[in-house]
């Protein structure tokens, strides 16, 4: 009985600190766990041939494997601190292809693994620490009526671009969120919404990653990268250091790493990123062309994709209100968007999968606004792969929880 619990815990230690201690070729990647989240969902569903087919798949495959079609979002961050080694290895573990390291830069011009360069107040433990002194505004607590009303929320920011690389890595992650109601700093930490999870989250875990790093331990467990360029919260240049050259010196770091373009596929939501690499490095042909779009009515239309195809832009990324609607029957049909993208020849990704809570209360989120009326359940979410996957014709899926798309592309190839 000892015996196999020993040999699970030296087998999960050699995955959480293969960077630390293992050359890249001595490392194996780790067997595909997908965890019980993707058959809960698949229970969840109401009946339908798709249901049938994939509990059918549930009760017969012995195994899985790690499929392109799922790329971890910031890793598994539905429960893992995101863009942390923890968060990374779990996406990998639970079928991920890709991985997604956002790229920002600190002080020293070094690029480091954060969602934005402006976050380490909601993503880290900076404002527990004597590093919250260099946060371009102080915890500032929120402030109430004498109701008990909320005046003013509570706030701070806390940058990369204030931190050197050697400060920005004493920090720890934390799962991202804060308290608008705090009047303490503990308070305004203590902020995780309740569908995650800071079981993660203790003081030895939430082990923060250059991008360097990240592409060394991508390569260790065998997946893909997909860096995103964060458009920085500084005027550029930044003490010289110009746009071009953030783009480019993100480049560098793969060339560097001897990662052949096939495994990259780099991401901005900023235009002149990707046309920077388009026409300058060989890393531009699988660029991803990221769509911020808020609403149906900021989407481009569809001489604005065929323009972005006639400038060498092959992959675009949008929301996923933007590939569905609801027909006359409502159900969930591939949107007026999808359409004119695969007819502009341009391949599709989009984002982003477990990152709404719960869905059968309804209120969805923007995610979910062009086809919410279809959503009454947990299960209903492989619906939505499924739409997406083989009516629009999308290439993957970034996700909070890779395992629920790694399940999906597994069963239905």
């Amino acid at each position: 009985m000892h015996t196999p619990i020993r040999a699970l815990a030296a087998a999960t230690l050699a995955i959480t600190t293969l960077g630390a201690q293992a050359a890249p070729s001595a490392v194996v990647p780790p067997t595909v766990q997908l965890g019980p989240r993707p058959f809960f969902l698949v229970d969840d569903m109401a009946d339908s041939p798709l249901k049938t087919a994939l509990q059918a798949c549930a009760a017969g495959r012995k195994a899985y494997t790690r499929h392109d079609f799922a790329i971890g979002h910031r890793g598994a961050s539905l429960q893992f601190p995101e863009h942390t080694r923890e968060s990374y290895v779990a996406a990998a573990r639970m079928g991920a292809g890709i991985v997604e390291c956002d790229v920002v830069f600190t002080k020293d011009k070094q690029l480091v693994c954060r969602h934005a360069q402006d976050d380490l107040h909601t993503t880290t433990n900076i404002l527990a620490t004597p590093l919250a002194a260099k946060c371009v505004k102080p915890f500032t607590p929120a402030t109430f009526d004498a109701a008990g009303n909320l005046l003013t929320p509570a706030s701070a920011s806390c940058r990369t671009s204030e931190l050197t690389l050697a400060e920005f890595k004493t920090l720890r992650g934390k799962m991202d969120g804060y308290n608008p109601k705090a009047r303490t700093v503990a308070e305004y930490m203590a902020g995780t919404p309740g569908w995650r999870t800071d079981l993660y989250s203790g003081p030895t875990s939430g082990t923060l990653m250059t991008h360097k790093e990240s592409i060394e331990l991508f390569k260790q467990l065998g997946v893909k990268m997909t860096p995103e360029l964060k458009y920085p919260a500084v005027a550029m240049p930044f003490d010289g250091f110009t746009q071009e050259a953030y783009a480019q010196k993100l480049i560098d770091e793969y060339k560097a790493a001897r990662v052949p373009p096939a495994r990259v596929f780099p991401q901005s939501f900023y235009l002149p990123d990707i046309q920077y690499w388009v026409q300058n490095t060989a890393y531009g042909k699988q660029a991803v062309y990221l769509d911020d779009a808020a609403t149906p009515a900021d989407l481009p239309n569809a001489a604005e994709l065929a323009g972005y195809k006639a400038q060498g832009i092959n992959i675009v990324a949008p929301p996923i209100f933007a590939l569905l609607t609801t027909d006359a029957a409502g159900n969930i049909v591939p949107s007026q968007y999808a359409k004119d993208a695969k007819a502009a020849g341009l391949d599709i990704i989009s984002w982003s999968l477990e990152r709404s809570g719960i869905l059968a209360d309804g209120n969805n989120g923007s995610y979910y606004q062009t086809f919410d009326s279809a959503i009454h359940r947990e299960g209903d979410m492989l619906l939505v792969l499924d739409v997406l996957a083989r009516q629009v014709g999308i290439r993957g899926m970034f996700s909070d929880w890779p395992a629920t798309p790694a399940f999906y592309a597994n069963c239905m190839k």
